[in-house]
């Protein structure tokens, strides 16, 4: 996770995450190691295999927190398209998700299964007609398929730091490439 790309960002501190906030498939690794660097968070759950299926959340009430974070959890679950409105499902009218994931061609790079974490189940795009991948998940077609009123606030490739021309390697391993698609949505009130 980029913590430092999102300091720079005032919407993450100001809008995004502040209030209530739960992590998904946070682990050792969440975001509430850095939340006295987002004023505005009131506190973080943390969702992780202890707690259940992250694919279901069965446990966690509807409209319950203002926030949910996932950093690179969602290509974990046996099907995202039941997982995302089960997400969606657990914040508050008027609260966001907010979704990093993979992005295929920049973390897989063009190989599958996953030479980078065995246990990715997709890959991702923010959208192409045709992909290499047979797990592919178009982010555009996955999103239009969510229940309920809410607004697509932002959909990021985030590129700016990934190396063009280098060997195959997980870039996610330096010290400030991210190699993901970022999704920011809010729940609008009904």
């Amino acid at each position: 996770m980029s913590i430092n790309r999102r300091l720079l960002d005032a919407r993450f501190s100001t809008r995004w995450l502040s209030g209530k906030g739960l992590d998904i498939g946070g682990g050792d690794d969440s975001i509430a190691l850095y939340q006295s660097l987002f004023p505005l968070i009131q506190s973080i759950t943390v969702f992780d295999l202890q707690q259940g299926d992250a694919q279901y959340l069965a446990r966690v009430p509807d409209n319950e927190f203002d926030f949910v974070y996932s950093g690179h959890c969602l290509e974990h679950v046996m099907d995202p398209y039941v997982a995302l409105p089960h997400w969606l499902r657990v914040v508050k009218p008027g609260g966001h998700l907010v979704l990093t994931i993979p992005d295929e061609d920049l973390y897989e790079q063009g190989v599958w299964p996953s030479t980078f974490n065995d246990d990715h189940k997709h890959t991702f795009t923010p959208f192409k007609h045709r992909s290499w991948s047979p797990v592919s998940v178009n982010v555009l077609s996955l999103l239009q398929t969510l229940p309920g009123n809410f607004s697509i606030e932002k959909i990021e490739r985030l590129n700016h730091s990934h190396l063009k021309g280098m060997p195959r390697f997980d870039q996610t391993r330096t010290a400030f490439a991210e190699s993901a698609i970022e999704i920011i949505i809010q729940k609008l009130k009904s």
